[in-house]
């Protein structure tokens, strides 16, 4: 991937279009229950009939990004159309956010060169996604980062590159290195099988693309009853915006199963709304909130990275550029 598409929705004040609230529908093709033919009509429609979904964002369940944007954008313009959505002490620069140190798919020798800078860079979690180059040079990655620091913490993401049928070789040879956890080892919708896997592996399973396209609390609770993951990741542009994310954790909860929250390619707008909403939720958990960092045209922000450590400045202005708006 190149470059991403993106799409926001602004919401202007009756008696002053200068305060508006702004929300990212960040469309993740490929990937998304709501990419389809119609997004833009539906986005067109949305805009039309505002009112009405911003009353009840739940009439988008179906359209995840679409919800998320709505949602935020209102809760933008609620707090003054300062791009506060959730305000905290995070938002007023007094506590930060601790992230995991994300590793992207690459040959052996780059990703060797990454993996060495998240540790100079003073990570404590590293997520690497695995699945993508040959397993035993996968192995010897490990191997590497367990030499170099045996006390980090690692997480691995196959992105359903395993199958049922070696899924659990394979994690029965990762377990060696002490793996927190291992996100969506085979493909979603094989609920039997991730069953299976998350009774037998010795490392935790995470749930990730299984969570997309589940929209209803019944749905939601029936998966979680039938596969029994010990987490969760949610993406609140995939997963249904905050509402829904937020009843994802409240089931999971209620099961024993943890969880952590993820960004999905967002501009820093949706990823601005995803950490001040994480900040209020309390988890001593790092957090995979350091995906704005890809782009190189994107929006100058208050958001602020050093190492580990995600933080609002409330004393930097955003630097809202010129956009098209229908």
């Amino acid at each position: 991937m190149r470059q991403k598409d993106t799409y926001y929705i602004r919401l202007a004040d009756s008696e002053s279009d200068n305060i508006c609230g702004l929300g990212e529908a960040g469309l993740f093709r490929g990937l998304s229950c709501d990419d389809r033919p119609d997004y833009e009509q539906k986005l067109a429609e949305v805009c039309e009939n505002i009112d009405r979904y911003a009353a009840r964002p739940s009439l988008l369940a179906d359209w995840p990004s679409i919800r998320f944007a709505v949602e935020t954008a209102v809760r933008d313009l609620s707090n003054g159309g300062r791009r506060i959505i959730c305000p905290s002490p995070w938002t007023a620069g007094k506590e930060t956010i601790v992230i995991n140190g994300l590793v992207w798919m690459g040959d052996s020798n780059l990703m060797r060169e990454r993996i060495a800078t998240k540790l100079a860079e003073g990570f404590g979690c590293v997520k690497i996604k695995i699945g993508g180059i040959n397993f035993d040079d996968e192995v010897g990655l490990l191997r590497f980062i367990r030499q170099e620091a045996p006390g980090i913490q690692l997480r691995l993401d196959a992105n359903g590159a395993f199958t049922p049928a070696n899924a659990l070789d394979r994690l029965n040879r990762l377990a060696e290195f002490d793996i927190h956890s291992l996100e969506q080892p085979i493909k979603a919708g094989q609920w039997t099988e991730m069953r299976n896997i998350c009774q037998s592996s010795p490392i935790p399973i995470a749930l990730d693309e299984e969570l997309i396209g589940i929209t209803t609390k019944a749905r939601k609770e029936m998966m979680l009853d039938e596969i029994r993951p010990q987490f969760i990741v949610l993406k609140p542009t995939l997963t249904g915006g905050i509402e829904s994310s937020e009843e994802w954790i409240r089931l999971a909860g209620e099961r024993g199963c943890s969880w952590w929250v993820t960004s999905a390619l967002e501009s820093n707008i949706g990823l601005n709304a995803i950490a001040q909403w994480t900040a209020t939720l309390d988890s001593k958990m790092a957090q995979g909130l350091g995906t704005g960092q890809l782009y190189d045209n994107n929006i100058p922000s208050p958001l602020t990275l050093h190492g580990e450590r995600l933080s609002y400045s409330p004393e930097d202005e955003w630097e809202i550029p010129p956009l098209q708006w229908h």
